[in-house]
């Protein structure tokens, strides 16, 4: 069957439209996606603003209408951080489900997480052991662990690269007294998380996803997108580490420049690896590996194991 999963996070909205059925890997057919910011959308109340309502509404059905050419049987609808947090979630849900008849579905951190760690599970397989998965979005960062399909423990922190950049790091280049202050809030978030993971031991592999981590992990010399997604790409602490203050004292359009960072993210590359080297720092991770599937996959692989087999 074609099924399409509609994504709307804290920067995009993503329809991905995939070919499936139990017990095969989902193939992309289609990608549609728009810049929506929403993270950047709040007013002062923390409510997603009217004109980021509007521009919500006209996006999904723009999307819908994608799903309808490319012959999609079901869509699968679901927001993340940026409306689950909204002040004015459900008055926004409403409209979008009264204007588009789309009932967005609310994921809770904890949710995305396990989606995300069911994804990256079959991605790699039981070969991999003991999986660390670690996802920085636009509105949060997700943590799981574990040795099964479900892990063991999983946790969402409003660290997210598009939030941060939002809230603590206004000037172009960065200014360093805010560079240092976001730091510092970043690591205390991460530090009250670590025991929760350390009690099951060392992992055997760490994977991350994300546009974040594929950026940061592209910009450190891992290979490009054209070379597939079955390429491995390795992102290292050390080379992290290196990267950081290089990326502190760019402008936004420098760092556009960086092979990998596209124009719309380069404003939030350091916001995000400040959070992917606290996260990898803190939780005495050295390497990771970049999965190609995340959450989207997670959502359509649920869906998946719960239709009935002919």
């Amino acid at each position: 069957m074609r099924l399409g999963v509609l994504d709307v996070g804290s920067n995009t909205v993503h329809l991905l439209v995939v070919d499936a059925h139990p017990g095969a890997r989902p193939l992309p057919a289609h990608s549609h996606k728009a810049e929506l910011r929403l993270a950047e959308l709040l007013d002062e109340r923390g409510a997603i603003a009217p004109d980021g309502v509007e521009r919500l509404i006209a996006t999904v059905r723009d999307a819908l209408l994608a799903a309808e050419d490319k012959g999609c049987e079901e869509v699968l609808p679901f927001a993340t951080s940026a409306v689950r947090e909204a002040s004015n979630a459900d008055a926004v849900l409403a409209r979008v489900k009264d204007e588009t008849g789309v009932d967005l579905q609310v994921l809770t951190g904890e949710e995305e997480a396990r989606l995300t760690f069911l994804a990256a599970r079959r991605w790699f397989g039981w070969s991999a052991g003991k999986l660390l998965l670690l996802d920085i979005g636009g509105g949060s960062l997700e943590v799981a662990y574990g040795i099964d399909e479900d892990p063991d423990t999983a946790v969402s922190l409003p660290l997210g690269a598009g939030r941060l950049t939002a809230g603590w790091l206004p000037g172009d280049p960065a200014d360093t007294a805010d560079v240092k202050a976001l730091r510092r809030h970043v690591r205390a978030q991460i530090a009250r998380t670590v025991g929760e993971f350390s009690r099951f031991g060392k992992p055997d592999h760490v994977v991350a996803t994300s546009k974040t981590f594929k950026q940061l992990a592209r910009i450190a010399g891992a290979p490009g997108s054209s070379e597939g997604l079955y390429v491995q790409r390795i992102l290292t602490r050390k080379s992290l580490e290196e990267w950081v203050p290089r990326l502190a004292a760019m402008t936004v359009p420098e760092r556009a420049a960086l092979p990998g960072v596209s124009e719309g993210r380069a404003g939030q590359v350091l916001a995000g690896a400040l959070v992917a080297e606290g996260a990898m720092d803190l939780l005495g991770v050295e390497e990771l590996e970049i999965c190609p599937w995340a959450l989207r996959e997670g959502v359509i692989l649920r869906r998946l194991d719960h239709l009935p087999e002919h």
